[in-house]
């Protein structure tokens, strides 16, 4: 069966979007100690489900602790897309290196992401991978904060000769540099349709870790209308890069989001008043509050307001057994 590459690249930009268009939102609306602890709870999510067997499929378990953590960050944000680099020092110092443009702060966005919604990204995964490890003398030193104008969130991991108190776990130095230019490591052979496949799921990754959060730190109300705000606006503002890829400008809404939905692997029926949807990825395995989707969905409603000539057709959607049914 051909896999819908550009499918599969329409979804990942529409999830890379959401998240960072959420978190914009929330610093927003919500302010900036909320949105750090959700980011601080989205990312202590993905690393809790992630970290471990990511080690394990990329072969960096039998590495020192330091640097098998910053190898893992170089080599999995590296397959999603984002600019990374890994510079080696010794067996218990490691850098890591992220280069802008920054992935989840992009574009103009990063001048809008305070420091401490920054930091909480840290806090919820690079804090923490000594505890996974449970090696409690192993921590994350950040040197450069993009969103402090350094030129790239850069730092590294350090196997210290006592263990470390829980608020050591993350430091910050600024001004120190790595010893010297980026290592080499294997370079990524999977085809192009692998390597879409993983965009996509990393970008959907990150929304499926988000959205519960959300919910547990505003309460399911403010986190419907957040996301379902920010989903709007970003539906609409991406509408045209998304018909661009599908090659789908003139093609009726209900067609591109049936290949959009297909796309993300669901399983999807069409009648004739709508689409019945009968998976939901992102919540699969999950019990979570109908907020949830109802924020999600913004999305989608945001996109269909933009298409068609004149553009304005309005969507409904609402969860349907474990899946969900838009109407047109």
């Amino acid at each position: 069966m051909t896999v819908d590459q550009p499918g599969l690249r329409a979804v990942a930009e529409l999830h890379h979007r959401y998240l960072t268009g959420v978190i914009l939102a929330m610093v927003h609306r919500q302010g900036r100690a909320r949105t750090a602890e959700v980011v601080r709870r989205t990312f202590r999510r993905q690393h809790l489900e992630k970290f471990l067997p990511g080690l394990e499929k990329l072969g960096l378990r039998g590495l020192p602790d330091a640097v098998a953590c910053a190898q893992y960050h170089y080599l999995s944000n590296a397959l999603g897309g984002v600019k990374v680099e890994w510079i080696a020092e010794s067996d218990t110092k490691s850098w890591v290196r992220y280069l802008p443009p920054r992935w989840i702060w992009d574009g103009v966005a990063v001048c809008a992401v305070p420091t401490e919604v920054n930091r909480a990204m840290l806090w919820g995964w690079h804090a923490h991978n000594g505890v996974t490890l449970g090696n409690d003398r192993l921590g994350f030193v950040a040197t450069s904060l993009t969103t402090d104008g350094g030129a790239g969130l850069v730092g590294y991991y350090v196997e210290e000769d006592r263990a470390l108190a829980p608020e050591e776990r993350l430091r910050f130095s600024p001004g120190e540099a790595p010893p010297g230019p980026a290592g080499d490591l294997p370079t990524v052979t999977w085809d192009a349709e692998r390597l879409a496949k993983v965009e996509r799921n990393y970008a959907m990754d990150y929304v499926r870790s988000m959205l519960p959060e959300l919910c547990a730190v505003l309460g399911p109300a403010d986190a419907a209308a957040v996301g379902r705000l920010a989903g709007r606006q970003i539906g609409m503002q991406y509408h045209d890069v998304v018909v661009d890829l599908l090659d789908m400008a003139g093609a009726p809404l209900g067609d591109v989001l049936v290949r959009l939905a297909r796309a993300m692997g669901e399983d999807v029926d069409v009648d004739g008043g709508g689409i019945t949807v009968r998976t939901w990825r992102l919540a699969a395995g999950e019990t979570w509050p109908p907020e949830a989707f109802e924020a999600w969905n913004g999305l989608w409603e945001g996109f269909a307001a933009l298409h068609g000539d004149p553009p304005g057709a309005a969507l409904s959607g609402r969860r349907v057994g474990a899946g969900y049914e838009w109407r047109l």
